[in-house]
């Protein structure tokens, strides 16, 4: 049997953001959730990308992929503007505020897989429309598993297209408001009952600083976030540790509960480095050994 062309194939946003925090403002800097799921997966696995931008999309920012030796097979260039969004943090910096979203080329994306894509083993469909995310699990070929991420905007406007999707991946993540805001429960285990109703094996729930929360029909395993003195951005944080967690997962060529725990440490750990700068700044000047390094610091913390 001929290996695949990547290990893991990561669909989903990419844009160009201008973002305030109480301490800086940055404009016209690489984002999107496509660009933090692969920046954090690299580190760990072959990765490829499929997403969207436009003939104004800066050289430089192809180069930081490069870089990091993501596949852009599934990269599609349209003529127009690339996504843009715009938004402002607050103090805590846990709320923030859009100020524009100009959708342009992402509009109309519909996301095709490369052939070489097709028999990935691993897929991560990030923050899309459903039926978006529908139309890529037609193209793929046998996946070993497939992590869905969401937001309430599509559980307040296609409820029924996300419904279908959740029953077709192996494991969901969404935040606390979006569970509470699909299922109505007020806690996370009842919501978190009823969201494996549906289909996944896994739920994973992101607390932001908190941590997170996996769910399956037996268990719950319960992970804290790495504390750090000081952050930049929290942009992305979502993505960095769903795309670490998919990255280290199809490193270790496994899916079993165990595999899955360690993962998501890989993904924790992952966000927090991503956290300490804007955009992929902290992320491109980032190696394996630091990681490890954090790795065995984070797991030393949780031990008893």
């Amino acid at each position: 049997m001929t290996q695949p062309a990547v290990d893991l194939t990561i669909v989903g946003s990419i844009g160009i953001d201008t973002i305030e925090t109480p301490a800086e403002k940055r404009e016209e800097i690489l984002g999107g959730s496509v660009s933090y799921a692969c920046a954090a997966a690299s580190f760990f696995t072959h990765t490829g990308m499929v997403g969207v931008v436009g003939t104004d999309f800066p050289q430089a920012f192809l180069d930081t992929w490069k870089d990091m030796n993501i596949d852009l097979e599934g990269l599609q260039t349209v003529e127009g503007k690339t996504f843009r969004w715009s938004g402002v943090y607050e103090e805590n910096m846990d709320n923030r505020t859009t100020l524009s979203t100009e959708l342009n080329v992402f509009e109309t994306f519909s996301p095709e897989l490369p052939e070489a894509y097709r028999d990935a083993p691993y897929l991560f469909l990030g923050n899309i429309h459903p039926a978006l995310q529908l139309h890529v699990l037609e193209q793929v070929r046998n996946p070993k598993f497939i992590l869905i991420d969401t937001m309430d905007l599509w559980i307040n406007i296609d409820k029924e297209d996300l419904t279908k999707v959740i029953g077709k991946c192996t494991m969901l993540t969404l935040n606390e408001s979006e569970a509470e805001l699909f299922t109505g429960e007020r806690t996370l285990n009842k919501a978190a009952k009823k969201l494996l109703e549906l289909g996944p094996e896994y739920v994973l729930i992101k607390k932001g600083g908190n941590g997170s929360m996996l769910f399956n029909h037996e268990e719950v395993f319960l992970l804290h976030a790495y504390p750090l003195d000081h952050f930049k951005d929290p942009t992305g944080a979502g993505d960095t540790f769903a795309g670490g967690l998919m990255g280290a997962l199809a490193a270790s060529g496994k899916t079993d509960r165990e595999a899955i725990r360690q993962a998501m440490v890989y993904g924790s750990i992952a966000a927090s480095f991503g956290v300490e700068e804007f955009s992929l700044d902290r992320l491109a000047k980032l190696d394996r050994d630091e990681i490890e390094i954090r790795v065995a610091e984070f797991k030393e913390m949780c031990r008893i």
